[in-house]
């Protein structure tokens, strides 16, 4: 007995293995997530600072600050052995993918921030708590985006996913708004059980969690590597239900039913950081959980990805059309710009080196080039929605030209740009989709994208036409209740918001003239994620 309790006592003496953790190389990551704390710590002990911007402009800056520390990671991922820095106990992986996903956050976050300020002085619900839940999810998207293990990335899907449901349901006054966030978390609290489902069953059919070791265990079994048919068909449904997890965070077909009822009810800034932040890291995870991890079994899950890509597509295109409220129809056409992401993920899980990183960076370019387009247009959106964020059909743009020439400027621009006109981001962002999927042999879905395309530019066509060509003084309809819509006033444009919706179109215009000032990082990106 006394030998006993002694070699217990050794064992608790014994001491703990404790992975290192290179701190310098998480600092985006760190910023953002402990600058939340911070936020929420000095607005509660200074009351002072929860008003005149301060939330605003602290949230901007840590994500600036985030931008400064990429280039030094990027030295020392230039500088490793395979280009990629493993840490926190293989957890985390570091690699130019994962430097591009962290910056386009960064600065999607910081433009956000911008729009929120105004809005919230405006609604009367100025404070912290909005800042707060914008930094935690963006943080969150940097772990999904960094995760080299199936359960560190849906801890980030969580916390990406969750400060969303609340900001979404944050507009107190407005029950579409809490509508909106109560459909947004009934569904995804569903997506993610399915997703953790996924990995259970990844975990059955592999023996691990970690994508590089999934991978191994794909391609090493026997001398021919795993069969599903013959070996473990878990490793099929467990696809499946990753797919789905994703589906729903990018709005892909068929798991889009809750896209358009949410964008019309949540705040308009918070739409906006869905549409970018959200749909950014989404993709991200997507790309490196099937790439890095299931890129041995591509026969097996790319053809579902063709065939959601072209739903979505399709569904994405048509829908879009017969909208009259400019927040479903931008819904819509969010979900035809995540076909096209599809699109470029299909092709980037191609077996042939060259197609693959062809493939992994339009998806990459056109997580930017998408961001800013949608930031910019949903901003310009948050001022014609006017006081109570409700004014979003279709005739609140008529006229706009002559009662805000910047914002109707601004926003056609935004819209020629997402439908694809030369010389805007839009045009190379479509086009390196469309070129990778040709790369591919895949001349259908390339076929499939174009037409979404050129339907596409119909629908935008239309909110440029109400803009530039329609009365002001037309509003709803010639019903009876026409002497209670709302008169069209001019719209001051607040400073906040002019600088954000300025960033995005000269950042839009100048990613269309000169598109190959991101070609390193973008070849650095796309050829990290190498099977």
């Amino acid at each position: 007995m006394t030998a006993l309790l002694l070699g217990q006592q050794d064992q608790i003496q014994a001491p703990l293995d404790i992975p290192g953790i290179e701190w310098s190389l998480m600092w985006p990551l760190l910023i953002l997530s402990i600058g939340g704390v911070l936020l929420i710590t000095i607005t509660s002990l200074v009351p002072s600072t929860r008003h005149r911007g301060f939330p605003a402009g602290a949230t901007a800056a840590l994500g600036i600050t985030s931008l400064f520390f990429l280039p030094w990671m990027s030295d020392r991922v230039a500088e490793s052995e395979g280009r990629r820095l493993f840490i926190v106990a293989d957890a985390l992986v570091v690699d130019g993918f994962t430097i591009w996903v962290t910056a386009v956050i960064c600065v999607s976050l910081a433009l956000v921030a911008l729009l929120l300020d105004d809005y919230l002085r405006r609604e009367g619900l100025d404070g912290p708590e909005w800042y707060v839940l914008l930094l935690m999810s963006a943080s969150g998207g940097i772990l999904l985006a960094s995760a080299e293990d199936l359960i560190v990335a849906f801890l980030g899907l969580e916390i990406l996913s969750i400060a969303v449901y609340v900001l979404a349901a944050l507009h107190l006054r407005r029950s579409d708004s809490q509508e909106a966030g109560f459909k947004y978390f009934t569904l995804g609290a569903l997506s993610s059980a399915i997703f953790l489902y996924g990995i259970a069953l990844t975990y059955g059919a592999t023996g691990s969690t970690r994508l590089t070791d999934i991978g191994t265990a794909i391609n090493s079994v026997g001398a021919r590597g795993l069969v599903p048919s013959e070996d473990s068909s878990l490793i099929l449904v467990a696809m499946a239900l990753l797919i789905v997890g994703f589906g729903f965070k990018v709005s892909a077909a068929p798991f889009h039913i809750w896209t358009p009822d949410v964008y019309e009810g949540a705040p308009t800034p918070v739409v906006a950081f869905m549409a970018s932040v959200v749909k950014v890291a989404g993709f991200a995870g997507l790309l490196r959980v099937f790439v890095v991890g299931f890129g041995g079994l591509h026969a097996d899950w790319r053809p579902l990805l063709a065939a959601m890509a072209v739903l979505t597509l399709l569904v994405g295109a048509f829908l879009a059309l017969v909208q009259t409220n400019i927040k479903r129809m931008l819904a819509y056409s969010s979900i035809t710009h995540a076909g096209f992401m599809l699109v470029g993920v299909h092709a980037a899980g191609s077996p042939t080196e060259a197609t693959a990183i062809l493939g992994g960076n339009a998806v990459l370019f056109y997580m930017l080039a998408y961001s800013l387009m949608a930031i910019g247009t949903f901003g310009v959106v948050t001022v014609v929605g006017r006081q109570g964020d409700g004014d979003h059909h279709l005739d609140a743009y008529k006229g706009l030209a002559r009662r805000s020439p910047v914002l109707a400027v601004f926003l056609g621009f935004l819209l020629f740009a997402q439908s694809g006109v030369p010389f805007t981001s839009g045009f190379f962002a479509k086009f390196r989709v469309i070129a990778a999927s040709a790369d591919a042999e895949q001349y259908g879905l390339a076929a499939v994208a174009m037409v979404a395309a050129v339907i596409g530019a119909f629908l935008y066509l239309r909110v440029v036409v109400a803009m530039f060509m329609g009365d002001p003084e037309d509003n709803h309809d010639t019903d009876d209740d026409d002497a209670e819509a709302p008169v069209r006033v001019n719209l001051p444009i607040p400073l906040a918001v002019l600088v954000a919706v300025g960033l995005c179109v000269l950042g839009t215009l100048v990613l269309g003239l000169v598109p190959g000032v991101v070609a390193d990082a973008l070849g650095d990106g796309g050829s990290s994620l190498g099977r």
